[in-house]
């Protein structure tokens, strides 16, 4: 298990360094599509085709690999107010839910994404199957991850399930 747990923050570290390219691109790129917008005169169709699809990438990736699971923003009112064992029903029944859905669509998502290598962007001319391609990667991830928490609520063995654990007892400085 230690040898995974090794394998897993590896790969975690590298995720997060993958997204910092993303988003460093994404960035050097708005600076260079303001500077010719608006101090050259000279607007370039490519930095907002580019911008866009590291965003769309930025937010899937990021999501997908590198958020974990306690920095996921969520309404617990209700949640937070019902006892342990009825948190584990409830997310039971949201993540099989979830994953559910995720993986009912997947054959359609893989038809859709294939389909689209017959189109390009417009001024990159990248096939749209490459540019959509992450959120195949994006429903996979998440559904495991959904998958897992279902399995971790039904033994009660995640670390929120613990007394003290609810969602007042967060020290959010």
């Amino acid at each position: 298990m230690d040898r995974f747990s090794t394998i897993r923050d590896w790969l975690g570290r590298r995720a997060e360094e993958v997204l910092a390219l993303i988003l460093t691109s994404l960035f050097l790129t708005f600076l260079v599509q303001i500077v010719f917008r608006y101090f050259l005169n000279l607007p370039l169709g490519w930095t907002i085709e580019f911008v866009s699809i590291a965003w769309l990438w930025g937010i899937l990736f990021g999501y997908a690999f590198v958020t974990s699971d306690q920095e996921i923003i969520r309404l617990d009112i209700i949640y937070g107010a019902v006892p342990p064992g009825v948190q584990r029903i409830m997310d039971v029944v949201a993540g099989s839910i979830c994953a559910a859905i995720f993986l009912w669509s997947l054959p359609s998502v893989w038809g859709y994404v294939t389909f689209m290598k017959i189109e390009k962007t417009a001024y990159m001319r990248i096939p749209f199957n490459y540019v959509f391609s992450i959120y195949i990667a994006f429903a996979v991830a998440i559904s495991i991850r959904c998958l897992i928490n279902v399995w971790q609520a039904i033994r009660g063995t995640h670390p929120k399930y613990e007394a003290g654990a609810a969602s007042e007892s967060h020290d959010y400085d």
